[in-house]
């Protein structure tokens, strides 16, 4: 697995789409997502500090950390009729549990917790481009 960072959050006018860039840290591919407006401004928050009440992504980081869970990191590892699948892993007393989740949630997630954002060498392959291609 290949851990990523975000690059950039950013609205493609001509498009009306908001997209999500990961790149992988120490290389050059660049993961694009396409996401919606509100996880892009959750996401956006959370790699900016946040805000000053809890927003809902907040909200479930701080659930989790209550009810002694860790979120340990974000797992894009599949895509799916163009539609990329992710997990959260968290840990329990009672072990590892990978929980389903778009994306972008999980990413939103990930960014609060300072956790990990991996992705799939097969998802990078099939779906990465470089930043010098159109």
């Amino acid at each position: 697995m290949v851990k990523m960072r975000v690059l950039s959050i950013g609205h493609v006018e001509a498009t009306k789409e908001n997209v999500l860039l990961l790149q992988e840290e120490g290389g050059q591919r660049v993961l694009p997502l396409v996401i919606g407006l509100c996880e892009a401004m959750a996401i956006a928050l959370g790699v900016e500090g946040g805000m000053p009440r809890p927003a809902t992504h907040d909200l479930l980081a701080e659930t989790i950390r209550r009810l002694g869970g860790r979120l340990l990191q974000v797992v894009i590892h599949d895509v799916r009729d163009n539609t990329f699948i992710a997990q959260l892993e968290i840990e329990t007393a009672q072990g590892i549990m990978e929980i389903d989740c778009r994306p972008s949630d999980g990413i939103a997630l990930a960014v609060r917790a300072q956790v990990p954002v991996l992705v799939t060498e097969e998802v990078l392959e099939g779906s990465a481009v470089f930043p010098d291609e159109d």
